[in-house]
């Protein structure tokens, strides 16, 4: 669905790093870890064409991304951005509405079958009794949900999402990675930036590794989440856990009584 070719990510001052080559296939997670100013993110701008990498190419649907119309990327991948601004004034329907936008000609409008699917995403959301909302008045949480709910609306076959789980409570997280993951199963493939170990360890079939300096790896879940990698990745001891068949990590400290 999308191939990583001999990719090297474009980050002031960072002279070198790891080229990356991989393929995002068709019901994979695949989570991106790394300390924040890794590159995570101008990773996933990169992977979605809205940055210009400093060598190698994204390859969408066998089509260096570069090259594509962003009408024609956009009715295949969506991005949901770690933040988002409000622009102008716009209610939670509206907003979930943009979704719809790639797959309508200039001189169209929504029809009811547009209508109907954003309708449909807000429902999944828990946020369909908020449709007349101002998105200026919603919780970062709120927002957050939207975000994925807007991107639902493209019904994309990709989905790169920076941080999905931001200002999201317990319940909403798992919420939204289930989301993700039903996507996965349906067909999707599926990009995550996170930070919590912990989702990545559960939800993410594959997992790519970005240290500060541009040295990456990547591979099966499995495999690349072990402690010595991470404490190294994260410059943080880790302890491992295995509870009910699942693994967790657990930072620790030096503090007295702390974990």
């Amino acid at each position: 669905m999308l191939i990583a070719k001999d990719l090297l990510i474009d980050i002031p001052e960072r002279p070198s790093g790891t080229p990356l080559s991989f393929e995002i296939k068709a019901g994979e997670i695949w989570g991106v870890l790394g300390p924040n100013g890794a590159g995570k993110t101008t990773l996933l701008h990169t992977l979605a064409g809205l940055r210009k990498p400093r060598d190698g190419e994204v390859i969408l649907n066998a089509k260096n991304i570069q090259h594509m119309r962003r009408k024609h990327v956009a009715q295949q991948l969506a991005v949901v951005f770690q933040n988002s601004g409000d622009g102008f004034p716009a209610t939670v329907l509206e907003t979930a509405m943009i979704g719809r936008h790639p797959f309508i000609s200039p001189w169209d409008i929504e029809t009811a079958d547009d209508l109907a699917i954003a309708r449909d995403a807000l429902q999944k959301l828990e946020l369909a009794d908020l449709e007349n909302r101002l998105v200026s008045t919603l919780s970062g949480g709120e927002r957050q949900r939207l975000a994925i709910a807007t991107a639902l609306c493209q019904s994309p076959k990709l989905w790169l999402a920076d941080e999905p789980s931001n200002h999201l409570d317990l319940k909403h997280q798992v919420q939204i990675m289930s989301l993700l993951a039903e996507q996965a199963d349906a067909g999707c493939g599926v990009i995550l930036c996170l930070h919590d170990l912990n989702l990545a360890a559960h939800w993410c079939d594959k997992i790519l590794l970005i240290y500060p300096n541009g040295e990456a790896c990547w591979g099966d879940a499995d495999t690349m989440l072990s402690v010595t990698a991470l404490e190294r990745l994260y410059d943080q001891a880790l302890s491992k856990i295995t509870s009910d068949g699942q693994t967790y990590f657990v930072p620790l400290s030096n503090r007295a009584g702390a974990p």
